[in-house]
């Protein structure tokens, strides 16, 4: 996964990292980390950051090469069960199994289970990876657009 553009965003708009840091309500060498690639940054931070930016997480991922804000509501917090639904959806739409979903992402069963309940928030690699497989976008998947439903490439 490729965040370069955490850093492009963000210069974009004259801050430095310790600002957006605190915006994000994390550490600024949490924030260098995501930016470095050394972690991957939360699902509810990347929501967060696009929500601050006006930016979709299509765009933020790499996804797609043009910034299309389409969400009206752009203080939105992420919904993990409807993502949750979303998720079951989009397994069932392709016939398969939580186990099969498993061996895709590369974790187990009971974790897709959670996923699908809405018991836990998806980790932002496998939605991710979800969007790469399917070809579906991530901001669709996370319910922060109501009228696209694939991403660009």
């Amino acid at each position: 996964m490729d965040f370069s553009r955490l850093a492009l965003v963000r210069q974009s708009k004259n801050l430095s990292q310790r600002q957006v840091a605190k915006i994000l309500g994390v550490s600024k060498s949490t924030y260098a980390r995501w930016e470095t690639m050394e972690e991957i940054i939360s699902l509810n931070h990347l929501n967060d950051f696009c929500n601050y930016f006006k930016v979709t997480m299509d765009y933020m991922l790499n996804l797609a090469d043009l910034n299309e804000f389409y969400n009206t509501n752009s203080k939105r917090k992420l919904n993990k069960i409807m993502i949750g639904k979303n998720i079951h959806s989009i397994r069932k739409k392709h016939n398969l199994t939580q186990k099969d979903l498993a061996l895709i992402l590369n974790t187990s069963q009971s974790t897709i289970s959670a996923y699908e309940s809405g018991k836990t928030l998806v980790l932002t690699v496998f939605i991710y990876n979800l969007s790469i497989k399917f070809n579906l976008s991530v901001d669709k998947m996370c319910g922060r657009l109501k009228d696209k439903k694939y991403i660009k490439i």
